[in-house]
């Protein structure tokens, strides 16, 4: 019956398990447990009955060099599901780099879950961090969301916050943009791009988020504002609508926008699933009359950059935000500054002239 526990080392004739015992000072009970790597050990027994061990030849060698490697440590990423291609990419990034990640001696695991409910992201992040030793998600601001975070800082499990962040609580570090930045980009990328008309008329500016509960969009839609209001007094945001980084749910509020605003001159997806916001202007002839600035570049935003469906994607890389994480987890494991040797996060605005 295979337990979930690791298997037992195989002894050699050459000792047995008393003599291990013996020469350590420790009973069998103990020996039995360092060697099937069980916990309850103090660390200077596990190298005084790993060097009896060895003394006496009772492992073959490669099961010592395996008894003496320490655990991976077992990190959790929590990633919306759904249809945001870009979360995809970023939950890909940990298989094919895993073995990149050797060196920091980890084992990773991505779980996507629902993530616009507060109470079962809260549950997720709860249930992860009992078997993590350290738990990455994509934050809510939401009580819920702090008491799981603080919860599992009185436990000594460390969590990251990955993309859009939490306030007052006791998280470790945050990797993502500066979100506010990110939406000034947008607003002056679309005021630009509307050019000299938003001078003489009022010309009409939209928004999609993924939902306010997200810091990240919330903060980027306040920089959007702000930057129409400081350069250009012209354009109007006319509304913001929430799409859930649905692309048939941004498909539909794409087409609720284009009916109430038909003279729309510019459209922001503070979000993901691009390709639903495309797809409505595409559908009524607009992709080239309507300015589009959205996040995250992934095969549905590279194809409507070429198409010219859309003008620009804010992004970032998420081989690097996901290797952030790795390295801010393992530098808490070894008792250094969590973001000691993190590299900042970047933004890139792409456009179709200089996709990578």
């Amino acid at each position: 019956m295979n337990t979930g526990k690791p298997a037992p080392f195989a002894a050699t004739k050459a000792a047995l398990l008393p003599d291990v015992a013996r020469l350590a000072g420790v009973s069998t009970a103990t020996v039995d447990r360092v060697l099937n790597r069980r916990p309850g050990v103090r660390p200077a027994t596990v190298e005084r009955v790993l060097k009896a061990a060895a003394e006496l030849k009772y492992l073959p060698e490669n099961d010592l060099y395996a008894a003496l490697a320490p655990q991976p440590m077992r990190l959790a990423f929590l990633l919306p599901a759904g249809t945001n291609r870009f979360i995809r990419m970023m939950g890909d990034t940990v298989g094919y780099l895993h073995e990149h990640w050797a060196p920091y001696n980890v084992r990773c695991h991505v779980d996507y879950i629902e993530s616009f409910n507060p109470e079962e992201l809260a549950r997720s992040v709860l249930r992860a961090g009992e078997r993590a030793d350290g738990v990455a998600f994509m934050a809510l601001e939401h009580p819920a969301v702090r008491e799981a975070v603080n919860s599992l800082a009185e436990r000594k499990v460390p969590t990251v916050t990955l993309i859009s962040d939490i306030s007052n609580t006791l998280r470790t570090a945050y990797v993502g943009l500066d979100n506010r930045a990110a939406g000034r980009t947008a607003a002056y990328l679309i005021g630009r791009f509307i050019g000299p008309r938003a001078n003489h008329t009022t010309a009409k500016v939209a928004m999609i988020a993924g939902s306010l509960s997200y810091r990240a969009h919330e903060e980027r839609e306040a920089g959007f504002l702000q930057l129409f209001q400081e350069q250009f007094p012209g354009i109007e945001v006319v509304g913001l609508r929430e799409g859930h980084d649905d692309a048939r749910k941004n498909y539909e509020q794409m087409k609720v926008l284009l009916e109430q605003h038909p003279d729309l001159a510019g459209i922001y997806n503070i979000g993901g699933a691009s390709d639903g916001v495309g797809r409505a202007l595409e559908e009524a002839g607009l992709e080239h009359k309507v300015v589009f600035v959205g996040h995250g570049l992934s095969p549905d935003t590279r194809a409507l950059l070429i198409r010219g469906s859309m003008d620009a994607v804010i992004t970032q890389s998420p081989q690097t935000a996901m290797t952030s994480c790795v390295r801010i987890f393992t530098n808490v494991r070894d008792g250094l500054e969590p973001l000691g040797g993190v590299e900042v996060a970047r933004s890139q605005v792409i456009f179709r002239e200089n996709l990578p």
